[in-house]
C-alpha cells in the first residue's frame, strides 16, 4: 500500500479531525510543527470573499497545510478535462493503432511441451478432508443449506411498529367496507303479488327523486327465468359501488362509556343551604288589575304596590292589612320604595306611616327647597301639590313628556332616576334630584331602547339596560366604562347584586344572565329554569339569595354565594320553586322583591294578589 501525500506535512494519510483540539495541524520535513491560521474564516468572510477576490473560482482550501491554494491555469485545464472524462495528459493519443504483439498463425508444435503433473489427475486429500468436514457440519444442523430465492414480491407494513397512539397508529385502526344489502323478495323475477305496485304507487314513484325513492327499480314479474332481460343500471351501479369503496372515508369512532350523573356538577343539597322561602305565608288581596310592581321599606315593615287600576296601595307586610290607597290617575308602571309613578307623572308621596319624626323631617326636606334666581329650561315640570293632593299623601308631582316605565331610587335618597323608553329619542334615561328639584339628561345620544336602569349601590356607577346590551357608566368621569354582551334577545329586568361585583338579568326569552363583573363583560352562567319570559328579578340584602319570577307563574329561588377571594367563583344553586299566583291573560308573575331583613319574598302577579314566601 503506497501512501501519498503532501510534502510539506508529513503526518501521512491520516484524518485531519484528529488535530482539532491541537494548535498545530501537522509536521514539516524538518519536524517542526505546522501552526494553524490564526484566524478562521466564517461565512460572512466567505461571503466577501466570494464578492471580491476575482480569483475565488479558482482557489482551494488544502486540508493539510490549512492554506488556500490559487490552481494555475494547466491545473484548471487538468480539472477540466478530468471532468469531461478525457486522459489527463494532453499530449496522449488514444487513437493511436495498435501493436499486435501476437502472430495471428496458428503453430505446430505448442510453446512448452511438459508433461501433465500428477496432482492435476489425482483427487486432493486436502480438499476431501474440507468436504468432509462440510458434511459433517450440515448433518449436525450446524449449517443449513441454502433457500432458494422467492421470486413472490414482498411487502412492508410500515406501521407495524408505531404506537396506536401516534398520529400513523390511525392507519392500523382499518375498517372493512360495508356489506352490499341482500337480494330480498322484490328483487325475484316471480315476486309475490303484494311486492308489485300498482299504477298509482308506480305514478308516485316515477315522479319522487333518486334519492328519495325506497327501492332503486320496479319490481317486474317474468313467466321464466328465461325471459328476464338485461338488468339496465346494472354498469351504473356497480360504478356507484366502486365510487363509495375508494371514496367514502371509514373511520372507527371509540366510544366513551360515560355515566351520566358524572356529569352533572356536585352540587351541596338545598337543606344545607337555608334559610329561603319555601311556602306561602300570606296573600295581599285587594287591586282589581294586574299589580305591575312592588318595593319593600328599609324597615321591612311596610310593602308598596302599583297596579293598573289607578291604585298605589301600602300594605302592612306582617299582616297582610292594607293601611292606605291613594288614586294616582293613571295606570302604575312601576314603583320604589314610596315612589310610584302614573303614565307620564312621577308623584313623591309621603304616606305618613311609620315613625313621626321621619314623617316630618321628610317633609320638612321638600318645603324647605329655595327656588334659583334664574329658572333653567328642564325636561321635566316639578309642581308641589297642595289643598287635597297633600292630604292623601302628595308632595311633589314630576310631569314628564313621555310615558314613564321605571323608577328607580338612589342609595342616598336625594337622587332618583325615571326611564321612558323612545328608541326615536335620546331623551330616554332621566336624573333627578329632590333636594334642588332639578333634572338632567345624562346621554346626547341614544343608544337603543332603554329597559331598565340602576344605580350602584356602593361606587359612582349608572347601569343601563336596552334590548341586548348592559352598558355602565362612571357618573364622576361621565364615560361609559364596560358594555355587558347579555347573549339575549330582549332584557326585561335588571338587579344588583348589594356587593356590587355582579348583576343579573333576566329577558323575554326565558333566560337569567349572571355576570360578574370583574371576570368578564360576557354571562358568568347562564340559566333556563323557566318556561316562559322572565318579568322581575332580585337580589337579597343580606342574605345570598336571589329571585326570578317568569309569566310561568312561578317564582324561582336560588342560592348565590359571592366569595370575598377573587379566585372562587360564586356558588349559584336553584333550591326552591315557589307556585301560587294564577296565569291571568298569559301573564304570570310582575315583579319579585325580597324583604330587606328577613329570607322572605313578595311576587305581585297578574291574578291582582301580591304573595309572601317566608
Amino acid at each position: 500500500r503506497v501512501c501519498v501525500c503532501d510534502i510539506r506535512n508529513t503526518v501521512g494519510n491520516v484524518p485531519m479531525e484528529w488535530y482539532q483540539d491541537y494548535p498545530h495541524i501537522g509536521y514539516n520535513l524538518d519536524g517542526k510543527k505546522i501552526f494553524k491560521p490564526i484566524r478562521n474564516k466564517d461565512e460572512l468572510d466567505e461571503f466577501l470573499d466570494k464578492m471580491e477576490n476575482p480569483d475565488y473560482w479558482r482557489t482551494v482550501h488544502d486540508k493539510t497545510t490549512a492554506s488556500d491554494i490559487r490552481l494555475t491555469d494547466e491545473q484548471v485545464d487538468l480539472v477540466h478535462r478530468l471532468q469531461k472524462g478525457q486522459f489527463g495528459d494532453v499530449n496522449f493519443n488514444e487513437y493511436e493503432p495498435s501493436v499486435d504483439f501476437f502472430t495471428n498463425e496458428v503453430m505446430i508444435h505448442p510453446v512448452t511441451n511438459r508433461p501433465q503433473d500428477k496432482r492435476s489427475f489425482i483427487p486432493s486429500l486436502i480438499e476431501k478432508e474440507k468436504v468432509s468436514k462440510l458434511v459433517h457440519a450440515i448433518k449436525m444442523g450446524w449449517i443449513k443449506p441454502r433457500k432458494p430465492k422467492e421470486t413472490t414480491p414482498q411487502y412492508y407494513d410500515l406501521w407495524a411498529k408505531e404506537d396506536p397512539n401516534a398520529i400513523l397508529g390511525r392507519h392500523k385502526m382499518h375498517v372493512p367496507a360495508p356489506k352490499m344489502r341482500l337480494p330480498g323478495h322484490e328483487e325475484s323475477y316471480n315476486p309475490p303479488p303484494e311486492y308489485l305496485l300498482t299504477e298509482e304507487e308506480r305514478l308516485v314513484w316515477e315522479q319522487q327523486d333518486a334519492e328519495d325513492r325506497k327501492l332503486p327499480f320496479l319490481p317486474q314479474k317474468h313467466s321464466c327465468l328465461r325471459a328476464v332481460p338485461a338488468f339496465s343500471r346494472f354498469i351504473h351501479e356497480r360504478f356507484e359501488r366502486c365510487l363509495d369503496l375508494y371514496l367514502c372515508p371509514r373511520q372507527r369512532k371509540m366510544r366513551v362509556n360515560v355515566n351520566p350523573e358524572d356529569l352533572i356538577p356536585k352540587l351541596p343539597k338545598p337543606k344545607d343551604l337555608q334559610p329561603f322561602p319555601t311556602t306561602m305565608s300570606l296573600v295581599y288581596r285587594g287591586h282589581t288589575s294586574l299589580v305591575r310592581s312592588i318595593s319593600a321599606s328599609p324597615t321591612g315593615q311596610w310593602l308598596v304596590s302599583g297596579s293598573d287600576d289607578f291604585t298605589v296601595r301600602f300594605w302592612e307586610v306582617n299582616t297582610g292589612r292594607c293601611m292606605k290607597t291613594l288614586e294616582v290617575g293613571g295606570a302604575v308602571k312601576s314603583v320604589a320604595l314610596f315612589p310610584p309613578n302614573g303614565e307620564r307623572t312621577v308623584l313623591l308621596l309621603n304616606p305618613s306611616l311609620g315613625d313621626r319624626l321621619v314623617v316630618s323631617s321628610t317633609d320638612q326636606l321638600i318645603t324647605a327647597y329655595e327656588p334659583p334666581e334664574e329658572d333653567k329650561e328642564q325636561a321635566v315640570t316639578w309642581a308641589l301639590s297642595e289643598g287635597l293632593e297633600h292630604n292623601m299623601g302628595h308632595r311633589l308631582t314630576l310631569t314628564h313628556p313621555k310615558a314613564v316605565k321605571q323608577v328607580v331610587w338612589h342609595g342616598k335618597g336625594d337622587y332618583l332616576s325615571s326611564v321612558m323608553p323612545d328608541n326615536s329619542s335620546n331623551l330616554q334615561v332621566l336624573i333627578h334630584q329632590v333636594s334642588k328639584r332639578r333634572t338632567q339628561n345624562p346621554f346626547r345620544k341614544n343608544k337603543g331602547l332603554v329597559q331598565c336602569v340602576s344605580f350602584h349601590p356602593l361606587r359612582p356607577y349608572f347601569f343601563v339596560a336596552t334590548q341586548r346590551y348592559v352598558r355602565v357608566y362612571n357618573l364622576i368621569k361621565q364615560e361609559l366604562t364596560k358594555k355587558l354582551m347579555t347573549n339575549c334577545k330582549w332584557i326585561s329586568s335588571m338587579a344588583i347584586h348589594p356587593g356590587g361585583d355582579n348583576l343579573i338579568c333576566g329577558s323575554y326569552d326565558c333566560r337569567l344572565a349572571w355576570f360578574d363583573l370583574d371576570l368578564s363583560t360576557k354571562p358568568y352562567k347562564m340559566l333556563r329554569h323557566h318556561k316562559k319570559a322572565l318579568r322581575g328579578v332580585a337580589y337579597h340584602r343580606n342574605y345570598p339569595l336571589f329571585a326570578s319570577g317568569a309569566d310561568d307563574g312561578s317564582v324561582i329561588v336560588c342560592h348565590g354565594m359571592v366569595y370575598n377571594d377573587l379566585l372562587q367563583n360564586p356558588l349559584i344553586v336553584p333550591v326552591k320553586v315557589l307556585k301560587g299566583h294564577q296565569i291571568t291573560h298569559d301573564l304570570g308573575v310582575l315583579d319579585v322583591t325580597f324583604h330587606p331583613t328577613q329570607p322572605w319574598v313578595f311576587s305581585s302577579g297578574a291574578d291582582t294578589t301580591i304573595r309572601l314566601f317566608t
